[in-house]
């Protein structure tokens, strides 16, 4: 593997923390061009002092912010704006890992994409929103999208040397969440503690909530269909509390492949930085025998109707995606700020796709329109209905 220069995009959260072990690993493979942050100046300051990348991008500086000189002592050029990230994402390099949660990382995305760029994604909201505008571009501007979310880059190395054609159905897996063995008659009273505290995963906030409504899985299928150029009767999700096996695609010939692996993020992330080839991660071998045995189990509808609300939409025009990502944002953020119940996040996101959203969304500026529109509804609903 000759050295390669990487740009993350998000680097002070988990993802970055696991691509950054890596590098650390691979020190002699791969050198950091390039960091960016939303607003966590003493993690940045960290990672900049550690790596010293070429360029380092934020949203806006803190009151009497030491970043300025820290870059200036290591030779960092540092950018400062709503528009640093998507400068920092065009400047080329050998992969882009796109790690910015939510919409706020869409737009830095869809910058790379423009720039013809190799990119480990890990912001499933920029598909699901915009996946009708980028999937189209890949092949226009030469980028490429190496998933990095565990069930589709498990689903990407069951696809390599296969025939597309001969695919019958792809399925994910999902853990259950925390509340996989919780009575749903009790799931209004979990706390935002109940609800962060996933079993198999350290993921961030937004993230591990997702888990636990298992919206996630929702927005993952929404993914593959623009990844993999599934629809929705190709697509489908299975509940596997292990999470060792993280996807599986059956053929026409009754053939499955399934991919199985520790869960480690540095797995998926390694493959990215490997550039579809596999490194040292530091991830654990699987012991079968010590596992046992495997559980798999159907999605509940009345436990999990985020998911079910994610799946529907699947075929619809993409204005529905982006509104259930908006809405499922808002219902989030209010959740985590102890405004509506956990159960409420459901209807949040059902009360916004009642509405009238049909729109053209053609164009980056009508998606993040829309994007506001929902956010919008959905908090209007929070603020009257809830």
């Amino acid at each position: 593997m000759t050295k390669r220069t990487v740009t993350i995009l998000g680097a002070t959260g988990t993802i970055g923390d696991n691509m950054l072990a890596l590098m650390r690993t691979h020190a002699d493979k791969a050198t950091l061009f390039g960091v960016s942050a939303h607003k966590n100046e003493e993690k940045f300051a960290q990672i900049i002092s550690e790596f010293q990348p070429q360029f380092a991008s934020i949203s806006s500086l803190s009151k009497d912010s030491l970043l300025p000189d820290i870059c200036a002592k290591h030779g960092t050029e540092l950018l400062i704006g709503d528009d640093a990230h998507e400068l920092l994402a065009k400047m080329s390099v050998d992969l882009v890992v796109g790690a910015i949660v939510g919409m706020a990382g869409l737009p830095s995305v869809f910058a790379a994409v423009e720039a013809g760029q190799v990119i480990a994604l890990a912001n499933k909201e920029s598909l699901v929103s915009a996946g009708h505008l980028i999937m189209p571009r890949l092949q226009q501007t030469g980028a490429k999208i190496i998933p990095v979310d565990s069930e589709h880059n498990a689903i990407f190395q069951c696809l390599m040397g296969q025939e597309r054609d001969k695919v019958r159905t792809i399925t994910l897996t999902a853990s259950g969440g925390p509340f996989l063995h919780t009575d749903t008659s009790l799931l209004s009273q979990m706390t935002k503690a109940d609800a962060l505290a996933h079993p198999n995963w350290v993921m961030g906030a937004k993230v591990s909530i997702d888990s636990a409504t298992m919206m996630n899985k929702g927005l993952e299928l929404l993914e593959a269909a623009h990844l993999f150029a599934a629809t929705s009767t190709e697509l489908t999700a299975i509940i596997h509390p292990q999470s060792l096996v993280h996807g599986l695609v059956d053929f026409q010939d009754g053939s499955v492949i399934s991919h199985m692996a520790t869960a480690d993020m540095k797995l998926p992330l390694g493959f990215a930085l490997g550039l579809e080839t596999r490194i040292e991660t530091g991830t654990k071998p699987l012991d079968l025998l010590s596992i046992g045995q495997l559980t798999f189990m159907d999605i509940d509808r009345d436990k999990y109707p985020c998911y079910y609300l994610a799946k529907q939409v699947i075929d619809e025009a993409p204005s529905y995606a982006i509104a259930l990502n908006a809405a499922n944002e808002v219902a989030v953020e209010a959740f985590l700020s102890d405004k509506i119940a956990f159960t409420d996040i459901a209807k949040v996101v059902e009360s916004c796709l009642s509405q009238d959203i049909s729109a053209d969304v053609s164009d980056m500026g009508a998606i993040f329109a829309l994007d506001a529109q929902a956010r919008e509804i959905s908090r209007s609903y929070i603020n009257t209905k809830l």
